[in-house]
């Protein structure tokens, strides 16, 4: 194992740079066993409370992950690659995919706890979308997992004097999604603006999408945005932030 050198750093931070350096270098590959609490006590003469939170910080930063009985192991789980202008082309959706295939991939992709329902919009909600609030909308949640991991819970608001009756308030809107639905609607659209942050989850999202300890989430709210400028669509999506990875691909 690598050790570390004399340093100011708390000694638990000494052993976790130590540990992902390890693990950066390949000495550890993903899922390989990390030494335990009794062998970093052994290694580096430490208390178990310090060798434990060592392994805190690399299990808070998404690089191992805590198997109960067994230990904590480097984790395997490959980052999406979010590409946040490519996803969302016209000749996406519009030629019938979804535009999670571009993250995804031949990745094996399950969306579950779908719900579906009207309801009257909020101030934010109303806000977004420029309408008054109360004014109904249909709200489309769902969380999505990849090679059995939940990376992303999303709800879409869209304006129920637009979508009333169509594909977009049933579970399964249809090939290339909501944005095609809207498409037949007349209501296209052809402009999107994205605002993203990064801040610690609500006890509800680390439970949908099992984030350990100290994970923090990404939130992008997306606004959908038709010829004429109206916003016909704003989805709210929470992203596991050691899941992702946001690139953003366009000409100087």
């Amino acid at each position: 194992m690598i050790g570390f050198v004399s340093s100011q750093q708390p000694k638990y931070q000494r052993i976790a740079d130590a540990l992902r350096t390890a693990i950066q270098s390949g000495e550890y590959g993903p899922g390989d066993r990390l030494p335990g609490e009794n062998d970093l006590m052994a290694t580096y003469e430490v208390a178990r409370m310090t060798a434990r939170q060592a392994l805190g910080v690399l299990q808070n930063e998404g690089l191992t992950e805590a198997r109960k009985g067994a230990g904590v192991f480097v984790r395997a789980f490959r980052p999406l690659r979010r590409r946040g202008i490519q996803r969302l082309a016209q000749e996406q959706w519009g030629s019938g995919r979804s535009v999670w295939s571009v993250d995804s991939e031949d990745r094996e992709l399950v969306v579950d706890q779908i719900v579906v329902h009207e309801e009257g919009a909020n101030d934010r909600i109303a806000l977004a979308l420029d309408i008054v609030p109360g004014d109904r909308v249909w709200s489309r949640s769902r969380r999505f997992v990849l090679d059995g991991k939940p990376v992303l819970f999303a709800t879409s608001h869209l304006p129920s004097d637009i979508v009333a009756g169509s594909p977009i308030t049933q579970t399964d809107t249809g090939p290339g999604g909501t944005y095609a639905r809207l498409a037949e609607l007349g209501h296209v659209p052809v402009h999107f603006r994205e605002e993203v942050r990064s801040r610690m989850p609500s006890a509800d999202e680390a439970d949908l999408l099992t984030l350990g300890t100290g994970t923090p989430v990404i939130e992008i709210v997306r606004t959908a945005f038709t010829e004429g400028g109206r916003a016909v669509e704003v989805n709210e999506m929470i992203l596991d932030s050691a899941s992702y990875v946001l690139e953003y691909d366009f000409d100087a």
